[in-house]
């Protein structure tokens, strides 16, 4: 079928089986055509293709809402609802983005990115639904592993207490990023191998209904025969305990049992979860093999061998290098530990694991438990080390606050994918951890310049005992500086300057670092002498150093790759109100009051004018505009 010639999914109640099965494969052979070039998360779209034809066949959206948990499997939702044609430019600058848009089409109705928040969104469509007295159905698809999200549990408590009308599919396929682990794992694991679950609910109910409806005693003593039996025959009770109609596991590669199961699904009363395996990266070979996850979403690859093309670069990855330093930390102290909510891959903790599986803690998707864990750890001497990605921090904030600053207790966090990440667009720009870390009493937040810094941070990290600690770092590679053999503590709180000079300032650290000492030299050229100091300690404030340059009385600059409202900049202007100095010559860069979409870093810093040349232009300008003679005010 020509996959580009797709408007809407309504051709899809026309097909045969076979027409469905051949439309299955296009689809995954345009995937894995297309997304060799732009990368992706394949494995999870290969696995949901049958799943996704199904609920368009069987449902009418937009009319009826499919909420994506997630939304990094909705790729082939995308194609059966017109947007094929642009998948060539997916999580490209301007292009298709890599997880549901509202302004991409009617038929996204909701906007995602993180896992677990489907449940909550269409208990809040369905309430809405019933108010406005509609028919509806509202489908959120979630995976098992987005079931470890105490959101998602929060809902489905929520769901079945209300007994509202809903059809929830469960798509399991025994991995989210990494595998699953848990209790929840282990129940659905027995589901899954229990194929009479079905035949044994069908003949428990037959078998109930001879017991005689009668009074007193032996009334009592059958509703206890009745729970008796529920949990004798039938071992996937969870969900039915909560208040769902349960139905599956159901191969959710069966068109025939996909339907026939959706079809009953619709027909019931209250909620419904229908349970469907699927295997991840299906129809790919190099996908269908992975067991840790390498392939739930991948950079480009050579289609014919599923070879990954590298970068050129011979730097190590940063957050290698952080869980490197981990490791030897590890080593030395048998305090220190390493909790991970679902992402030991992403976070390189594979070798602390399998070198430390006794204090190596992947907790799942459960960001909230991970960091009041890490406290709990904290209480009792260890040192915990808590790898997350920025924006998943976020999910974390009251346990960061109430649970680890407020007891100030010794947690380090390894703020991973911190600044711009790229292709995976808004939900996952690390660029607000600063603005809500920095205003948390006794944290200290710090950044290095390079690898070799980092490295540094890192054993400066473990032997600080003062309180909680957290280290920001990118997505990608450092910069492949040479590496110092010995590990030293870095003065919490010490800038360090980069390049003296006597006409402005840059204070800036991080990422950007580079691109303030090009422009520099660029104004260098132009008779213009910067001092450009990097600040490596966001908190505390290098206050020393800060007092000597404010008395040069010249234009300072901050540049972050950060928020610019409460973030680094926001401090220093904090430091000049406090101390009483005039903040007229102080210019902050950073990135805008508005989320910022996918595409390639550089051109996303060029968009909001976050380059060497603007900081040039505003230096300028700056000197420019100083009034001659003139003083700080004291």
């Amino acid at each position: 079928m020509d996959l580009l010639s797709i408007k809407n999914p309504s051709f899809l109640k026309d097909l045969s089986t076979d027409q469905l099965e051949g439309l299955s494969q296009d689809v995954r052979d345009f995937l894995i055509e297309k997304l060799s070039v732009t990368g992706g998360h394949i494995g999870p779209n290969l696995g949901v293709v049958e799943l996704t034809i199904a609920l368009h066949r069987i449902f009418s959206s937009p009319d009826d809402k499919f909420i994506w948990d997630v939304g990094h499997q909705a790729y082939v939702h995308k194609i059966l609802t017109g947007r094929a044609s642009e998948f060539d430019t997916l999580r490209q600058y301007k292009g298709l983005c890599g997880f549901p848009k509202r302004n991409e089409s009617e038929h996204d109705v909701w906007e995602t990115g993180h896992s677990s928040t489907s449940l909550s969104a269409a208990m809040g469509m369905a309430a809405a639904r019933d108010i406005k007295k509609e028919t509806n159905y509202v489908v959120p698809i979630i995976g098992d592993g987005a079931l470890t999200g105490g959101m998602a549990l929060e809902a489905l408590n929520h769901i079945g207490h209300a007994k509202t009308d809903m059809i929830v599919i469960l798509n399991d396929n025994e991995m989210s990023i990494a595998p699953n682990v848990g209790a929840l794992h282990t129940i659905l694991g027995k589901l899954r191998t229990d194929g009479k679950y079905t035949k044994a609910k069908d003949e428990l109910d037959y078998l109930l209904k001879k017991i005689p409806a009668v009074g007193g005693k032996l009334a009592a003593t059958a509703e206890r025969v009745k729970d008796s039996l529920k949990y004798l025959l039938v071992s996937g009770m969870f969900f039915e305990e909560l208040g769902f109609t349960y139905i599956g596991p159901i191969d959710g590669h069966s068109y025939e049992e996909l339907e026939r199961n959706l079809r009953s699904a619709k027909k019931m009363k209250g909620p419904v979860l229908v349970h469907v395996i699927t295997k991840k990266g299906k129809g790919y070979s190099p996908a269908e093999q992975d067991k840790i996850g390498t392939w739930h979403g991948t950079g480009p690859y050579k289609m014919e061998t599923g070879a990954f093309l590298k970068s050129s670069t011979t730097a190590p990855s940063w957050s290698g290098l952080i869980a490197e330093g981990v490791q030897k930390a590890a080593r030395v102290d048998p305090r220190v530990v390493a909790i991970t909510p679902a992402m030991p891959v992403g976070s390189k903790l594979e070798g602390f694991a399998k070198e430390f599986p006794d204090r190596m803690f992947d907790v799942g998707i459960a960001e909230q438990h991970a960091a009041t864990m890490a406290a709990g750890l904290a209480t009792q001497g260890m040192k915990p080390f808590l790898a997350i990605y920025s924006t998943f921090l976020q999910r974390a904030y009251d346990q960061v606050l109430h649970d680890i600053c407020r007891q100030n207790l010794n947690v380090f966090i390894g703020i991973d994918r911190a600044g711009l990440v790229g292709a995976d667009g808004e939900t996952h720009q690390g660029v607000f951890d600063i603005s809500f870390m920095r205003s948390l009493p006794n944290m200290v937040l710090m950044m290095p310049k390079d690898e070799n810094e980092g490295q540094h941070m890192v054993h400066t990290a473990f032997a600080y005992n003062d309180g909680p600690i957290a280290l920001r770092y990118p997505r990608g590679n450092g910069l492949g500086v040479e590496m110092d053999a010995d590990l030293k503590e870095i003065p919490i709180g010490s800038w360090e300057v980069l390049k003296p000079g006597k006409d402005a300032t840059i204070l800036t650290f991080g990422t950007t670092i580079p691109m303030a000492l090009e422009a520099a030299m660029a104004l260098s050229n132009n008779g213009i002498d910067v001092e450009v100091v990097n600040a490596r300690f966001i908190k505390p404030l290098d206050e020393e150093m800060l007092h000597r340059i404010v008395r040069k009385d010249t234009p300072v600059l901050t540049v972050e790759e950060a928020i610019l409202q409460g973030g680094f900049g926001s401090s220093i202007l904090e430091f000049y109100e406090e101390y009483n100095y005039s903040s007229d010559l102080i210019h902050r860069m950073g990135i805008p009051d508005r989320f910022i979409e996918h595409g390639e870093v550089d051109l996303l810093l060029n968009e909001i004018h976050l380059t060497k040349e603007s900081i040039v232009s505003t230096i300028e300008k700056a000197i420019k505009n100083d009034p001659q003679n003139r003083r700080v005010v004291l």
